[in-house]
């Protein structure tokens, strides 16, 4: 009797995921962790990989209410070279992402928009150089479109980038945001590249993606052309507004011979239920900056911007609705100079500040480092108004240069 007893309690224990916890408690503990701890778990036994897989836990933990878990998307330069990277700051995390699919064709990938609508990454548009077109120095927009599968995280052999359809008109450097839960909307762009800043093309279609039926249509059109700006969906007083700030226009030139672009100083907002443009004045004034710096958005658990943020220089400013210009927030923590780019992020109320300690040298960047390069990360708390600083060191081994590098956030 003593031996059938001993043999009913081990066969217990052994069903359960951790012996001698619940299993609710347990499924607690383990989609608590940060989500690169939990696909380094799998492996542990069956049972905790299939309640670790992203299809079965990223629904499970919205069942349970747990806190989402918020990534940083870095795409250090050409996605089809160098993978992108999601980060988890709070565990120091790191995941390697596929490349994307390599053309002959087409080379040097910038300026496109990252989006990510559960459970899709979306990659959209760019800038690019096509090796059929002349003069070869000559940008090129794209209108591809592709989206990665992060459900499939935790199986790398289907975790592959597909196509979907092609905007109907090609951008780089453009506007881009997500409507709902099923929608995202772009607006502007061109081909503009840093070696040839007056060169390319520059548009003022609108175009949603909808991603129940996989189509674009368009939209009404920008009052006028513009690249280079930034884009947030809002709530409005009677319907969602979807806002465009800054960005350029034409071209003037600099003693009738050097080109040098227009810069906006104002913003347009197109309301999505009405399908109307108004226009906002000057959000500064003349003499205060050139141009509108990076721009971080804090949104809420809907998606949409509860606050808009601006890093100019070594200071960061909060846009006022009411009043339609920038209030400074803060400064840097860490001053960076003149000539040092960086990345601006928002992600749970934080701000993130990013900056490359191994500088790259202007050799070929295919060409691996001995070392793997080193970030600075300054974190900004908008709730108790205070900096920290970390070090980070991504998976790679090529520096990251963030006048390219283009960074998204993700929420699972």
């Amino acid at each position: 009797m003593a031996s059938s007893s001993s043999t009913t309690t081990t066969s217990a224990s052994s069903e359960t995921l951790i012996p001698g916890l619940p299993d609710d408690i347990t499924t607690q503990i383990l989609l608590s962790l940060p989500l690169p701890h939990q696909l380094r778990l799998r492996p542990t036994c069956r049972r905790w990989s299939r309640l670790l897989s992203p299809p079965t836990s990223f629904p499970l933990r919205r069942a349970l209410r747990l806190p989402s878990i918020s990534l940083l998307c870095i795409f250090p330069s050409d996605p089809s070279i160098i993978p992108p990277l999601l980060f988890d700051p709070l565990s120091l995390c790191w995941r390697t992402l596929p490349h994307l699919p390599c053309s002959p064709f087409f080379y040097n990938l910038t300026h496109f928009n990252p989006a990510y609508l559960s459970p899709f990454l979306y990659l959209i548009g760019g800038s690019l150089f096509d090796t059929h077109s002349y003069p070869l120095g000559q940008p090129t927009p794209s209108g591809a479109c592709y989206r990665l599968d992060l459900l499939a995280l935790g199986n790398p052999h289907s975790l592959n980038w597909e196509r979907v359809e092609d905007m109907n008109s090609p951008r780089g450097s453009f506007a881009c945001a997500i409507t709902g839960n099923d929608g995202i909307v772009v607006a502007g762009g061109g081909s503009r590249h840093s070696v040839y800043p007056s060169h390319g093309s520059r548009i003022s279609s609108v175009e949603r993606y909808d991603v129940t039926s996989g189509k674009w249509t368009n939209l009404e059109r920008l009052p006028s052309y513009r690249a280079g700006c930034a884009g947030f969906i809002r709530t409005g007083a009677e319907e969602d507004e979807f806002w465009v700030m800054g960005g350029y226009g034409d071209y003037t030139t600099l003693s009738g011979v050097v080109p040098a672009d227009v810069y906006y100083k104002d913003a347009v907002v197109l309301g999505l239920k009405s399908g109307m443009w108004k226009e906002v004045g000057d959000m500064w004034l003349e003499g205060e900056r050139v141009r509108m710096g990076p721009l971080a958005v804090a949104e809420g658990s809907d998606g949409k911007a509860e606050a808009v943020f601006m890093l100019d220089d070594n200071e960061v400013f909060r846009y006022d609705f009411a009043c339609n210009t920038w209030l400074k927030e803060t400064s840097l923590k860490k001053k960076i100079t003149d000539n040092e780019s960086c990345g601006f992020a928002a992600m749970n109320g934080d701000l993130f500040v990013l900056t490359s300690v191994l500088k790259p040298d202007g050799s070929d960047f295919r060409r691996p480092y001995k070392r793997r390069p080193t970030l600075e990360v300054q974190v900004y708390s908008t709730y108790k108004k205070k900096w920290k600083l970390f070090i980070a060191h991504p998976p790679i081994y090529q520096p990251i240069d963030f006048k390219s590098t283009i960074l998204c956030t993700i929420q699972v």
